[in-house]
């Protein structure tokens, strides 16, 4: 029986990361993935394909209204096919990424789907079928795409994250059920090349997780777009027909029935844990009333050498919360200090415009009763947004307000993913609102936006507004 140091059940943006930090820390690790591709849901079905879908159809989108900036173009038409192509190549040349890093930390591969068989074995079924054994055994198999009921997902006419990456080509009509990132991310991809799209959300707001204020000035700018919206609304049922499909829709607080039809639906209602089919309950492995595997402060499930982390663990489903914590656990398992701020952990909407923020958000700190100050600046004042053209947005920073520290940063416009990285540092070092202030930022950015944000948080007022 092969033995290792460490098994990680799950090759995605958790599992490769803490097997790869741990081989990096001398340990002899393992990675088992049922794909023949690494990198998980993230790099195969999910962030890299869907982004690199949203940044080509933004380019198209932006290429028709090139005429404003001086630049004459014939008419732009789009090949779907090449477009589709162009995400298989970034998704094929980042997956192969990780299999060279395995092969230079040494990381053993092990292609098939794995259970737990107690006494720190593990069974792989498939390519690599055979029975091997670890000190410590960490599960980060992921997660799937909830299931809708009455909208059985097909992949040809009601399809999944998943199956909305592959339309061969562009639906006349598309309805998403769920205004979450997925929905809104993959909607507006589709309205971009050409879809009308309908966005069907349970809840009377759409992404619930985002401060509300950010949330309806950005629910205007995708209503701006072309993108309906039916809040407060829940499908009822589905009916597949050779040309479409016919949905039933009703009032969420009760009311009258109505139906819809759609070339396409898209169920994007969230995501739940791949916890089944592991051996968690034979082996003992605890898990909450949503499936999620019990872990304490350093990972550890019920079960002694047994570990998890990721989408089967409480929290934010993301893969940059999956990583932090596979890199963490790795140094823990090797001896080191390691935690996770979860307070520090950003969250980014990668629509046009973006949505990024990281903290509490303002109606947190209301109901929490927590003493606030609140800073703003748009991007109609920044000198870098009005050169390109990126007036839509704003910066929004909610500081303490008796120690001034930073408590939540909300961002909505151009670049907002790689604004936030900013605000991220500063809750990590606990900075002040006054802290962001006084330091330099080049001219002209859009990042002058967060300096400007902070200054009106930290003073009452901006420079520049």
């Amino acid at each position: 029986m092969p033995q290792h140091d460490l098994i990680v059940i799950g090759g995605g943006p958790g599992g490769y990361v803490a097997a790869i930090r741990a081989a990096q820390l001398g340990l002899d690790a393992a990675c088992v993935d049922a794909r023949a591709a690494l990198g998980g849901t993230c790099l195969n079905v999910g962030c890299i394909p869907s982004k690199t879908l949203l940044h080509s159809s933004h380019l198209f989108a932006e290429a028709g209204g090139l005429g404003a900036r001086g630049i004459r173009t014939g008419p732009v038409e789009l090949d779907l096919a090449a477009m589709m192509a162009d995400k298989d190549d970034a998704v094929r040349a980042l997956t192969g990424g990780i299999d060279q890093l395995f092969r230079k930390y040494g990381v053993s591969r092990y292609e098939g789907t794995a259970r737990l068989a107690g006494d720190g074995r593990v069974i792989v079924d498939g390519k690599d079928a055979g029975e091997f054994a670890a000190e410590h055994i960490v599960i980060a198999s992921g997660s799937d795409p909830s299931p809708l009921a009455g909208a059985d997902v097909d992949e040809d006419r009601i399809v999944s994250s998943t199956g909305a990456l592959t339309f061969a080509e562009v639906p006349d009509t598309l309805i998403v059920v769920g205004a979450g990132y997925i929905g809104l991310e993959l909607g507006s991809v589709w309205r971009r090349l050409g879809s009308s799209v309908t966005v069907v959300e349970f809840l009377d707001r759409i992404v619930p997780a985002m401060d509300q204020e950010i949330a309806r000035r950005f629910h205007r700018a995708l209503a701006g777009q072309g993108l309906a919206f039916r809040l407060g609304s829940k499908i009822t049922s589905a009916r597949v027909s050779a040309d479409g499909v016919t949905l039933g829709v009703e009032p969420a607080a009760g009311g009258d029935a109505e139906t819809l039809r759609a070339d396409r639906v898209l169920v994007a209602t969230g995501r739940r844990p791949r916890t089944d089919d592991l051996g968690l309950v034979s082996a003992g492995v605890d898990l909450d009333t949503e499936g999620r595997i019990r872990v304490d402060e350093r990972y550890r499930t019920s079960v002694a050498g047994v570990y998890a982390i990721g989408d089967v663990t409480a929290g934010p489903m993301l893969a940059h919360k999956a990583s932090q914590e596979g890199h963490a656990l790795a140094e823990l398992l090797a001896g080191h200090t390691a935690s996770v701020n979860y307070g520090a952990i950003p969250s980014v909407v990668y629509t046009e415009p973006e949505v990024a923020w990281v903290g509490a958000t303002e109606d947190e700190l209301k109901e929490h009763g927590t003493a606030y100050k609140k800073g703003r600046f748009p991007f109609t004042a920044n000198a870098r947004g009005r050169t390109t053209g990126q007036t839509e947005g704003m910066v929004k920073i909610l500081s303490h307000g008796d120690t001034d520290r930073i408590l939540g940063v909300h961002i909505i416009g151009a670049s907002a993913g790689e604004l936030i990285g900013e605000a991220v540092l500063a809750i990590e070092l606990g900075a002040s609102a006054e802290d962001l202030a006084l330091t330099c930022h080049a001219h002209p950015t859009l990042s002058e936006s967060v300096r400007e944000a902070a200054a009106a948080a930290a003073y009452g007022k901006a420079l520049h507004a």
